[in-house]
C-alpha cells in the first residue's frame, strides 16, 4: 500500500480534530474549520457530523460529497511541499485544498478571502 493509499483508507474522522486544532492554536474557532469543510465539498453541517460518526474514510468523505465547490480551482499555493494546482491525483487534490484552506485560516486569513469570494463592486 503506498502512501497515497494510506492517505485515502485514513478515517476522516481522525484528521479532523488536528485540523480543528490546527486553528485553534492561532485563535481561529471550529465552526470555521466546518464553514471551510463545507464550502469546499458541499455538505451541510448534518451532513459533516454524519459524515464524522461514520468514520467514512477519505475517499469516501470526498466521493459522497454533493458537490465540490467549483471555486476551488481557485486554491492555489504550497502545502506539504507540493504546489496544490499541480497535484495530479484528484483525491489527494481534493485533500491538499482542505489542508490549504485551514493553513490559510491559521495564518490568520479573512473567511472571504480563504473561500474565494470576489468582492464584487458596482
Amino acid at each position: 500500500m503506498n502512501n497515497n493509499e494510506r492517505i485515502y483508507k485514513m478515517p476522516f474522522s481522525d484528521v479532523y480534530p488536528l485540523l480543528v486544532q490546527k486553528a485553534e492554536r492561532k485563535g481561529r474557532t471550529k465552526a470555521e474549520v466546518d464553514e471551510i469543510i463545507c464550502w469546499l465539498t458541499g455538505y451541510n453541517e448534518s451532513g459533516l457530523q454524519a459524515q464524522l460518526q461514520s468514520r467514512a474514510d477519505h475517499e469516501t468523505f470526498y466521493g459522497e460529497a454533493p458537490q465540490i465547490n467549483p471555486n476551488a480551482a481557485l486554491i492555489k499555493g504550497v502545502i506539504c511541499g507540493h504546489r496544490v494546482e499541480e497535484i495530479t491525483d484528484p483525491l489527494m487534490q481534493k485533500i491538499r485544498w482542505l489542508d490549504k484552506l485551514v493553513d490559510e485560516l491559521a495564518k490568520g486569513k479573512s473567511m472571504d478571502k480563504i473561500l474565494r469570494r470576489s468582492r464584487k463592486t458596482g
